[in-house]
């Protein structure tokens, strides 16, 4: 059994989850088809996890009462090793807690297990922080899945959608520089569908900071419903991200997220920074999200 890499499978559904970062970074169906984004040079990443900030802070610093902590983008859960903590056929449970090596740079105490759960039509990832501390955890957490755009070689991108379980009309935020700009703009989602095309991501992300729906289905083709097909849905998360390449790139992330980056302009203490949970000593935030694939 590798400690790097482990492989879960249920009725010809196959997934595997890397110790680096609790990365999902293969889920493939029966057939072989593989749906997750393979890190290839356009962007090196499959499906890392957000934590403890979501997008960036102003000059990437964090500010905790007088002091100064440096705290790239997305923050370094992504980078970081996690512990194996159960493994069997069908699911596995990874496990980050603070360290010397965090604290330098986010000066609490936590732990954050990632539990995957696969099943006959998809993957669960649900995921645990828990504020092991003595103070107030502020934190962000977020997912931000890669799959494959087009989902199968030959079809073009511009035939493939995003369909919402509602309809989305609230405005969306985008960012410069990294950072939130202060005006929302009008959401570019017809309805509940949203028209996929790489000019969409010339402005990075489109943030849905008041989305309505909890799931999303991802597809081609004939009217956006047929071949291969990818559904999102999620629990306890409060905002989306979707994003690729501002300069073109075969693939998608769909990024459930509680917390975004820093309003432009923001330069506070780090716990007053909007979208962040705040969980009290000994309590625990618990957010999943479920990724179902399939053939229409």
């Amino acid at each position: 059994m590798s400690d790097d890499t482990y492989s879960l499978g249920s009725g010809g559904l196959t997934a595997t989850i890397k110790a680096h970062g609790a990365e999902l970074c293969s889920l493939k169906d029966g057939s072989g088809l593989e749906f997750v984004w393979q890190a290839r040079p356009e962007w090196p990443r499959h499906a890392p996890l957000l934590f403890p900030i979501v997008g960036r802070l102003a000059d990437d610093e964090l500010r905790h009462r007088g002091k100064t902590y440096r705290m790239t983008q997305h923050g370094f859960a992504r980078d970081s090793r996690f512990v194996w903590a159960e493994r069997d056929a069908s699911r596995c449970t990874l496990v980050l807690h603070d360290s010397e090596a965090t604290r330098a740079l986010y000066p609490f105490a936590f732990r954050l297990a990632a539990a995957y759960e696969i099943d006959d039509t998809g993957l669960d990832l649900t995921l645990t922080i828990a504020n092991t501390g003595k103070e107030t955890l502020p934190a962000s957490l977020g997912g931000h899945p890669a799959f494959n755009w087009p989902l199968r070689p030959g079809m073009a991108k511009e035939s493939y959608a995003l369909t919402f379980a509602s309809a989305e009309p609230s405005p969306v935020r985008r960012l410069d520089g990294g950072l939130l700009r202060p005006a929302a703009e009008p959401s570019p989602v017809k309805g509940n569908s949203l028209a996929l095309s790489e000019s969409l991501f010339t402005d990075d992300a489109i943030i849905f900071d008041r989305i309505e729906s909890t799931s999303v289905r991802y597809a081609g083709g004939q009217g956006a419903s047929s071949g291969s097909w990818l559904r999102m849905s999620w629990r306890g998360f409060r905002e989306l991200g979707v994003w690729s390449k501002p300069s073109g790139a075969p693939f998608l992330c769909i990024e459930p997220w509680r917390g975004y980056a820093s309003p432009a302009g923001f330069n506070g203490e780090f716990a007053e920074k909007p979208g962040l949970m705040h969980i009290a000593p000994g309590e625990e935030e618990r957010l999943s999200f479920r990724i179902e694939v399939g053939s229409s």
